[in-house]
Parts: structure tokens; sequence; C-alpha cells
């Protein structure tokens, strides 16, 4: 147990320093993980003897259940909106396009059976939420035409087609025989039963939030991480699709108005970056790099033929009667990382039942490398090469846990008796600078208070500005404008709001505390207050 401990622990240092070492260099900090793994392994420096695929496996699932959960949760629907169907698309149809055509590459021109070329295609088809998520977070980068949403769509929800297509190969190979009916039969059933699951675990979890008011972020954290788990676990003891269950499910919670949410997502945020070093950790552990080499040509040819064909036809396909642009169009075929996930669903594969001709575990690990390190490092320089860059635009925005970035701040305190305030009216008193009055608290009812509203002794007051201490500030929702929104263009004063009260805008990557004479512009993130007035 000690040594185990005592291992973990210098692992997660090395893994943190390594990337804080090498991370001006450009060099993504997953592939760093990876690396930092094979330098511990059976191959490596330190030797450390571990090639059990079953374990791997396991807390591979684990962590994928965790990131995709995450996604979902993470997702802003609202900013995505306007990109959904198309991200949607690349998920399930891209997917299925993509690997479709790896799979006849692999059979016509490296010479794999036609299983074994389907389970190629179907492990790697699917583009990684970790990675995607993990670039567009950390290089900040704002990308005109709602890219970066479509990105983060498509990349968390195409895990489960991924993950279908290969369990079908999969029985293929065991030698079941499906017939087409017994095919069809399963891939509804994993679709059906994932989905309504997820959604039923979604509805039962809101519920409970809105029934319980735990007013406590570390006890909503459980609650939802308790769902997360049993959304899968439900769906798959059902021959459902689990990973297709958590990530809906994730996504209705995450898309509603709930208790200490952005305090939650900022939880799940930290869970699954830890989570995503380990897990590239492991994967680099399990790994011999003294085999690649065997598999390198054909890994490359692959990787290639994935990243500048298999990838671009089905962007270019699809997209094309969408009217998408064509630089969108040629990053967005750039941007598509492979990741833990493909390994993960290689894992799945490793079974004594099943006999391939060639090391598909290594093969997919060189294609990871592959597409982390050269996609991964020049995703930036081609956004920009693109003219995708839109100082106009927030990736932030297309996160729900915006408000962790944001440096405003709210202050509570009581009004005593006998204060300046005491008796005024909201539209009498001045204010401090950069500074707006939200929610006033009155025998435990909350007011979102008006110009006419009179404040009194007792009352507690919660401002919110630039600076200050601590406040709830769990009432607060999201709204993210876009071009057609009835809002957009229009003053503060002139929307004539009675139950709700914009707090602060986010706009170009700055915080705006607005008045009246605010003018509200398409891209405008706004943060509102909902609460019912009474005894104003």
């Amino acid at each position: 147990m000690n040594h185990l401990l005592f291992l973990t622990g210098v692992i997660l240092i090395f893994c943190a320093i390594f990337q804080k070492l090498f991370r001006r260099t450009g060099v993504p900090g997953l592939f760093l993980f990876i690396a930092a793994g094979m330098i511990f392994g059976s191959d490596g420096l330190f030797r450390i003897p571990f090639e059990d695929y079953d374990v791997a496996g396991t807390l591979c699932s684990a962590a994928l259940v965790l990131i995709i959960y995450y996604g979902g949760l993470g997702t802003n629907l609202k900013a995505a909106k306007p990109v959904l169907a198309k991200a949607v698309l690349l998920s399930s149809a891209g997917s299925l396009l993509t690997a479709l055509l790896v799979s006849g590459f692999a059979i016509v021109v490296l010479g794999m059976t036609v299983l074994e070329g389907l389970l190629l295609g179907a492990v790697i088809c699917s583009t990684d939420a970790a990675s995607v998520f993990s670039i567009l977070r950390s290089r900040k980068m704002d990308l005109r035409y709602g890219t970066a949403s479509l990105l983060e769509v498509e990349s968390g929800s195409n895990d489960p087609v991924s993950y279908l297509l290969t369990m079908v190969v999969l029985s293929l190979l065991q030698g079941n025989g499906l017939s087409t009916g017994q095919m069809i039969k399963m891939l509804l059933l994993q679709i059906v039963v994932g989905a309504l699951i997820g959604v039923l675990v979604a509805w039962v979890a809101l519920r409970l939030l809105r029934l319980f008011h735990l007013k406590d972020a570390v006890l909503t954290e459980a609650l939802l991480l308790g769902f997360g788990l049993l959304s899968y676990a439900l769906a798959s003891g059902l021959e459902g699709n689990g990973y297709l269950a958590v990530y809906m499910a994730g996504i209705l919670i995450g898309n509603h108005t709930i208790p200490d949410k952005t305090e939650s997502i900022r939880f799940f945020h930290s869970l699954t970056s830890l989570m995503q070093m380990l897990l590239f950790f492991l994967l680099g552990l399990l790994a011999f790099p003294s085999r690649l080499p065997a598999v390198a040509f054909q890994a490359l040819l692959v990787a290639l033929f994935l990243t500048f064909a298999a990838r671009p036809a089905a962007v270019f396909l699809l997209l094309e009667p969408m009217h998408c642009p064509r630089n969108q169009r040629l990053f967005i075929s750039f941007a598509g990382m492979r990741g833990a996930a493909s390994i993960a669903f290689a894992i799945m594969a490793l079974s004594p039942e099943i006999t391939l001709s060639y090391d598909l575990f290594h093969m997919v690990f060189f294609i990871v490398l592959f597409s982390i390190l050269f996609q991964g490092s020049l995703i930036p320089s081609a956004a920009r090469r693109l003219d995708l860059i839109d100082a106009g635009e927030d990736v932030m925005a297309t996160f729900n846990d915006t408000v962790e970035d944001l440096p405003v701040q709210f202050v509570r305190f009581q009004l005593p008796s006998g204060h300046p305030w005491d008796g005024r009216t909201v539209s009498e008193i001045t204010f401090p600078p950069q500074s707006i009055l939200p929610v006033i608290e009155r025998n435990h009812q909350q007011i979102v208070p008006r110009g006419d509203t009179r404040l009194q002794a007792g009352d507690i007051l919660i401002l919110c500005g630039a600076e200050g201490g601590d406040a709830d500030s769990s009432g607060m929702h999201e709204i993210c404008l876009t071009a057609f929104h009835d809002w957009t263009g229009r003053k503060l004063a002139d929307l004539a709001l009675e139950d709700e009260l914009i707090v602060f805008i986010r706009r170009h990557g700055e915080t705006l505390i607005p008045s009246g004479d605010t003018v509200l512009a398409a891209g405008d993130l706004l943060y509102v207050i909902s609460k019912p007035v009474s005894g104003a």
C-alpha cells in the first residue's frame, strides 16, 4: 500500500512539473503525460512492469464516463444552438463515414481482412473530447462562426457512436453471426435505451435538486456525480449505450438552472482534468515503445489518410449543403484530434476470443500520438492562417463554467438602523463605482430591486462589483445573445425587465457592469439573476 501511494504521488508531481517545464514549447500537455507514462513504463527508464489490459480497460472506461459527463455538463447549448445541427451531423454521420473510409483504406491498401479493417475504422472514428477541450480552453481560441461550440459538441457526442460501432464489429469478430435484423435491433436498443436513461436520470436529478435545496456545493457535486455514474450503469445494465446516457444526462442537467451550478461544473472540470492526466499517463505506461517501430509505417499511413483524406472528405461532404465557409470546413477537418477514447476502445478488442493479424493497441496508440503531437501543436496556427480568430468572439462562452474566470465578486452586508441608506429608494442611492445592487434579502425572501424599492433596516444587501467578498450567486444563469435575439441592439432601459436583472456582461473577453444606457450586442454573454419579487 505504501509503495503504491508513494509511486502515485511521485507520478502526479512528475506530471505537473513536466507540463510546467514544457508548457512554453507549444507541445500539448496530454502528449507530455503519455510521454511521462512511457518513461516510467516497462521499456522506459524506471521499467515499471504493467501489461494488465483488463485493469487498464476498466480504469479507462471509468475515466471516459467522467470526461463525457463533464463534456455534457460544460456544454452551453444556448451558445451552441446556431451550430447544433452541424455538430450532431458530424458526430453521427461524420463518424460513420470516417470509419467506413478508414476501413476501406485498411482493407485495400494495408491488406487487412474486412472485419479487421472495420474494427480499426470503428475504434478511431471519433474525435477526442479531452484533447479538443484542452486545446480550446488553454489557448483561449476565440473562433468565428461558432466553430468552438461546434467542435465541443461534436467531440463530446461522437464517442458513443464510436463505441457502438466497435461493439458491433467485436460481436462479429467473436463469431456471433449477427443477421442484418439483429444488428439493426442491437443498434436501436443501444441508442434508444441510452437516450431514455439519460433523459430519465436528468429529470430525476433536476427534480431532487429543486426539492431538497441542498444549499451546499459539496452535496450538490456529490449528487451530480452519483447521477452521472448511475446513468452509465443503468444504461449498460439494460444493454443500452452507457456513454450516450451519461452525455445526455450531463447536457440536460448542465443547461438547466440548478443551485451552485458554476461551482459544481468547476469541480467536474478539475476532476476530469486530473482524470485526463492519470488516463494519458496510464496509456503511456501500458504501451511498449519497442513495439512501435513494427507498426509505425502502417500506422503513419493510416494517420495521414485519416487526417488529410477521410476526415476532410466527411466534413466537406456533410457541411457543403449547409453553406459553411470554406475556411471553417478546412479548420474543422484539421481539428479532428484522436485521443484516449480511441485507445480505450482498442483495449476492449484485446480479448482471447479475438485474433488479429496486427497489433491494434500499438497501432492506435501511434495514431493518437501523431494526432496529439502534430495536430495539437498546429491547431492554433491553423486557426490564424485560416483567418478564424475573431476578437469579437469569446471561446469561454461555449462553456457553462465561464464564471470561473470572471473578475467579478459579490459582497453581502446587513443594513443597520440609522444608516444613510435606511429608508431611501434604490434610485436615490449612489453606489460605489462599477457596482450594482442585484439582490436584497428581506425576511428570508429574496427581492430583485427596482428604482422605487425602498431599503429598510435589517435588509441584507448583496452588491456586485469588480472587487469584494463572498456571497451566494447561485440564482444566476447565463444568456448568450445571438444576432437574432430580441434583446440584441436594444438598451437595457428599453427592455422593461421585471423579475430579472442583468448583473454583468462578458463582451470581447472583458467584463462590463451595465447601466440603463448599455446597448446589448450579438455575442454578449449576460449574467442574469431571476428571483421572485416580493415585499418591494
